[in-house]
């Protein structure tokens, strides 16, 4: 069960390993199994927070993998649900899922079938934020939505392309043919979540402003973050694992875990395994 409690444990025990790095087989067990057996890489340093953050280590009530930043790289994301499931833990993907790359419409779909077979906990991003936005006020934010990477989305279902100066009509028929072919992805994504908790861990997309608890927090703050985020330790020992910002390798630092690697462009995308103290790439 997820709740909203903290278990205490050594920050000494955490050990980040590179996204994209050789996995440990020993990740393909289970719950504390799978993070007892997995030895963390002697290479890499201590992954221990700052001596600002009052917190300790990552405990979620269940051990669970925290996904960034997909952006419509399929082909990256199906093989990563595949060994997370084989894992037997629940998945919290912490939004954008769409635009920039290939195929996104791939990704809503297989987000929305994969429920069926596992436990995915599914955030909203900031481009899921935009592509709202769109599909109500298509001629007032359409510009900044293609800046965003929105022709890709367009393209991912088969939509007739925009031209490279669109002009108010252009927008409304791309709203109007994007709404037809999501269907019930439009639904799924109005309802996704901004927040998710599960012992002294949060996720969120971009962050969340640190003087405030997490259920008073601007759905602005978590979608498109906050400028005190990652510089103002929380006082309440909460960590947070968000994406959004792009980090060459799953990062810790001062109650903080970045998992955004920037797998649209760099075709790396990070998987992070979150409990009993350790946190982990998969």
């Amino acid at each position: 069960m997820f709740a909203r409690t903290n278990v205490p444990a050594r920050h000494e025990d955490m050990v980040a390993r590179p996204c994209g790095a050789p996995r440990n087989t020993a990740l393909a067990k289970t719950g504390r199994a799978a993070l007892d057996s997995a030895m963390p890489d002697p290479a890499l340093p201590s992954a221990a927070p700052t001596d600002h953050f009052a917190g300790a280590v990552p405990a979620p009530d269940t051990a669970f993998v925290a996904i960034g930043d997909v952006h419509g790289r399929l082909d990256l994301l199906m093989p990563l649900l595949d060994r997370v499931q084989q894992m037997g833990l629940p998945a919290v993907l912490l939004g954008d899922y769409i635009d920039h790359g290939p195929d996104s419409a791939g990704v809503l779909r297989l987000l929305q079938e994969s429920a069926a077979r596992m436990t995915l906990i599914c955030l909203r991003g900031n481009h899921e934020d935009l592509l709202i936005r769109f599909l109500h006020r298509p001629r007032r934010t359409g510009k900044t939505w293609l800046r965003f990477g929105g022709r890709a989305t367009l393209d991912s279902f088969g939509l007739e392309p925009l031209p490279d100066t669109p002009g108010p009509d252009d927008y409304i028929r791309a709203r109007d043919g994007l709404l037809a072919a999501m269907g019930d992805s439009v639904t799924w994504m109005n309802t996704l979540p901004y927040w998710w908790q599960s012992g002294n861990v949060a996720a969120m997309h971009a962050g969340a402003d640190p003087h405030l608890p997490l259920p008073d927090q601007l759905a602005k703050a978590m979608v498109w973050g906050h400028p005190d985020f990652g510089q103002v330790p929380r006082a309440d020992g909460i960590w947070c694992v968000h994406g959004h910002r792009i980090v060459r390798r799953l990062t810790l630092r001062a109650g903080v875990i970045s998992v955004d690697t920037g797998a649209w462009k760099t075709s790396q995308l990070c998987g992070a395994l979150i409990g009993d103290g350790a946190v982990r790439a998969v």
